[in-house]
């Protein structure tokens, strides 16, 4: 029974948005729990919605789950959709960073849910399909297991004592797959754990200009979170306040260092429980976004799987691509192309 929760959600979410009611229940349910429930992205034209932390996703698409230089994590959490440029992006990021930097192929973590909004769990952004974990862990050259793509964990480049790279694992393919994603004029921000910042800051030669885009902040020793611009098309899209020159590797950086916070064993007092965000605390368009219908010819998590998927991930596959699996259904590619030499160094 449990199971057809999220479809009652998502189905009355329709009749919520529609005006029945106008007010009252439906603006007192968390958001999260409409855009948690749909599984998939919003007809018409693709659209980023609000701001990073409060919007959400027209007309999304989906990462293919395997590619030439990048795989997919986590699919059953269902958050592989982004606007058209974030997935531009990662494939070119991929190819370049692979054949330029040594760097044999990007582990995606979570993009942005079908509708984007607020998650259930895990990220206060991510909203508006402009948003991409990538892990600091190199693609091995061969594809990844069903059980091995749900709980295989990133390493941490950072030591979390002195909150400074590891010797042992950071290499200079980690500064060259930033500073390429930096260079990109469509990269808004980049956070790193403060540890990354700072080896930056003491080994970048040459032009630093890309640095002022690598913000340090809290719970980055594994992954590096990527940020684009408002994309052009996406007039209800509010870009967030502009990098500037500064590189960012003095004060600001110093601060991090300093007594407090960062340094801090734990909170003085427990922090007061923040009020759930609903509806109308997005933008209006974001109701349509979820009363829209489902947008056609969008693929599922299923495809990374193969013959080996786990019930609870077939179940959630089944609802968003039906035909996928079924008798007579057509196959689909699961293998990488060949695999090339890894140059981490």
């Amino acid at each position: 029974m449990l199971r057809f929760v999220p479809r009652l959600v998502f189905a009355f979410s329709a009749l919520f948005l529609a005006g029945w009611p106008a007010a009252g229940l439906a603006d007192q349910i968390p958001a999260k729990r409409y855009f948690g429930a749909a599984k998939l992205p919003s007809e018409g034209r693709a659209a980023a919605v609000g701001f990073y932390s409060k919007g959400c996703l027209a007309g999304g698409e989906a990462i293919t789950v395997d590619g030439p230089y990048w795989q997919a994590m986590r699919l059953s959490r269902n958050r592989i959709w982004g606007h058209p440029n974030l997935i531009h992006f990662i494939e070119w990021l991929g190819r370049e960073a692979a054949t330029k930097d040594g760097w044999p192929g990007l582990l995606l973590g979570d993009m942005s849910q079908p509708r984007g909004g607020p998650m259930v769990s895990g990220h206060a952004s991510h909203q508006v399909g402009l948003d991409i974990d990538i892990w600091l862990q190199p693609m091995p050259q061969r594809r990844l297991s069903a059980k091995e793509r749900e709980t295989m964990s990133a390493i941490p480049v950072v030591e979390v004592g002195p909150h400074e790279v590891d010797p042992r694992r950071w290499t200079n393919a980690h500064a060259r797959l930033i500073k390429r994603a930096a260079s990109y004029p469509e990269v808004q921000r980049i956070f790193v754990a403060p540890g990354i910042k700072k080896k930056l800051c003491e080994t970048a030669t040459g032009d630093r200009s890309w640095l002022a885009k690598v913000r340090p902040y809290w719970g980055h020793n594994e992954h590096i979170h990527v940020r684009l611009v408002c994309p052009d098309g996406s007039p209800g899209c509010e870009p967030q306040r502009a990098t500037g020159k500064d590189d960012g590797c003095g004060a600001p950086l110093a601060w991090w260092y300093s007594k407090e916070p960062y340094r801090q064993a734990k909170p003085s007092k427990k922090p007061a429980k923040k009020r759930e965000t609903t509806l109308d605390d997005l933008p209006n368009a974001c109701r349509q976004v979820l009363a829209s219908g489902d947008k056609p010819g969008t693929i599922t998590a299923l495809a990374a799987y193969g013959d080996d998927v786990p019930a609870d991930v077939a179940a959630k596959a089944v609802a968003l691509r039906p035909d996928v699996g079924a008798p007579g259904a057509p196959s689909m590619p699961h293998t990488l192309p060949q695999a090339r030499p890894a140059v981490i160094r």
